[in-house]
């Protein structure tokens, strides 16, 4: 199986230290593109057998840079010199994990699952954030309703200030009062990077791109998952028809595949969640529109720029760029099968009741 992964906790506070002088911003659509800070040398891919640029072959985005600008980081571009020393730091902490006996390792080595950055194709990029537009590398401002809708997500998973000697995460509340409240990417159903966009989830950032006429799919390692975008001009389906990964249209520009994907049931917001993302999606509606422009650089790199709009979320659309570098070795895929012996679920909901019970006998000690 080919994993990718990250080793991504606490990078946020290196790359804020990071910060240096203040450098010009790029555009939402700079031309010629850039490719670290510097302009991409044009280009001319090769040809599938029916005409179409060549973007098959296995691929990942697994990266260290943030959906957003740190806060304190001015800068739209590292030098070489800063990311060295952030990929190092990184590959000390994956180090870590390995450690016999370790809360990291019994929890979930990296290492030993094959799933650290160190063991992997890896899609450099000395951006500060994968968002180029707005310019400071941030999100928009919220909308009042999505900031009514997320808090409303938020208050349905909060507990009460919990007993002496507990802590929030010994009573879980909202989220493990039953199955159905667990978040639907720890359920297995659907998880961040399967539907567009696709940003880095953390691990498994790997995608096989397969062209036939008149279509491009795109094969997802994590989930196993396949999105089919015909290119031939069909309509969009009503809006009754939904899908967990909405519903993609694409079309050629040039040597730009450009892929409009709207339909989504609403729900799939919840799983795009993870290093790169954090809670971005959450409370986004079934309105959202993404558009995906790939666009193949050079023979190892892809870029891949993507627009979210959703009036009811988001004050103004945004723009993010993610690079995309050739797998080595390339494919194939084994299937990931996260279901199938998914006993944390039991487990989580069988340890939450123990830690109510226990924090209830908490409280009732501490009134007598």
């Amino acid at each position: 199986m080919i994993h990718r992964g990250l080793g991504w906790v606490g990078l946020g506070a290196l790359l804020t230290v990071l910060a240096l002088a203040t450098v010009p911003v790029a555009g939402q659509a700079p031309a010629p593109a850039k490719v670290n800070g510097t302009a991409a040398k044009a280009y001319t891919p090769p040809k599938t057998a029916d005409g179409q640029p060549d973007l098959s072959g296995y691929w990942t985005n697994s990266t260290y840079i943030p959906l957003q600008r740190p806060k304190g980081v001015t800068k739209e571009f590292y030098t070489p010199e800063e990311m060295d020393k952030m990929e190092a730091a990184a590959k000390a902490r994956e180090d870590e994990q390995t450690v016999p006996g370790t809360q990291s390792d019994v929890h979930y080595d990296d290492g030993q699952f094959g799933l650290a950055r160190s063991q992997s194709t890896y899609a450099r990029n000395l951006r500060t954030s994968l968002i180029v537009d707005p310019p400071d590398g941030r999100l928009p401002p919220q909308t009042e309703e999505a900031v009514r809708r997320n808090d409303a997500i938020t208050k349905a998973r909060t507990v009460g200030t919990p007993p002496p000697g507990f802590t929030a995460n010994d009573i879980r509340g909202g989220n493990l009062d039953s199955v159905h409240g667990i978040k639907i990417d720890t359920r297995c159903l659907m998880m961040a990077a399967v539907p567009p966009p696709l940003v880095s989830p953390g691990y498994l950032a790997n995608y096989q791109i397969i062209q036939s006429p008149g279509y491009v799919t795109i094969l997802v390692e994590r989930l196993h998952d396949a999105r089919l975008i015909p290119l031939d001009s069909r309509p969009f389906p009503p809006s009754s028809v939904r899908s967990w990964v909405g519903v993609s249209r694409g079309h050629w520009e040039g040597n730009t595949l450009v892929v409009e994907t709207r339909n989504s049931n609403g729900r799939v917001q919840a799983a795009a969640q993870g290093p790169m993302t954090g809670q971005t999606f959450s409370g986004a509606t079934e309105d959202m529109k993404i558009t995906e422009r790939f666009t193949r650089v050079s023979a190892d790199r892809i870029d891949y720029r993507f627009t979210v709009e959703d009036p009811k979320t988001w004050a103004r659309p945004w723009t993010a760029e993610v690079p995309f570098e050739r797998m080595d070795p390339q494919g194939p895929f084994f299937e990931h099968a996260c279901y199938e012996g998914n006993y944390s679920i039991a487990n989580m909901l069988t340890n939450a009741r123990v830690l109510e019970k226990r924090a209830a006998e908490a409280v009732k000690k501490g009134s007598n």
